[in-house]
């Protein structure tokens, strides 16, 4: 019978390995993302309606439109955080220009600001 002796410095080794695999994991992640940013914001949208990651710019239009009204001169589709945002420009029937961040997957309006 065969003795086999312990591997030493194994768990160091194998911890390294790990951690690159890991860190390779990431950098498959941050060049899709880098992917994304080349992409014109059709494209993105379009992909990410279809991965169900946001709503259709429709539903989202007449959200702001209820909250406030105007006209809308630009929108462009944002990453934050990880998250799609909608930021929307708006000018008011007052002539006020704001601009308008919707979470695109939820709809839900999480600011507004003026424009100077």
């Amino acid at each position: 019978m065969t003795k086999h002796r312990p591997l030493h410095g194994w768990a160091p080794a194998g911890a390294i390995v790990l951690l690159a695999l890991v860190a390779m994991g990431a950098v498959g992640l941050a060049l899709a993302d880098e992917d994304d940013r080349h992409d014109d914001d059709h494209e993105r949208a379009r992909r990410a309606l279809a991965r169900g990651e946001i709503r259709a710019l429709a539903d989202i239009l007449a959200v702001v439109g209820a909250a406030l009204p105007g006209r809308v001169i630009e929108v462009d589709l944002e990453r934050e955080h990880g998250a799609f945002v909608y930021e929307f420009t708006v000018v008011s029937p007052e002539g006020w220009v704001r601009e308008v961040m919707v979470d695109a997957h939820t709809a839900e309006i999480v600011a507004i600001e003026d424009e100077d």
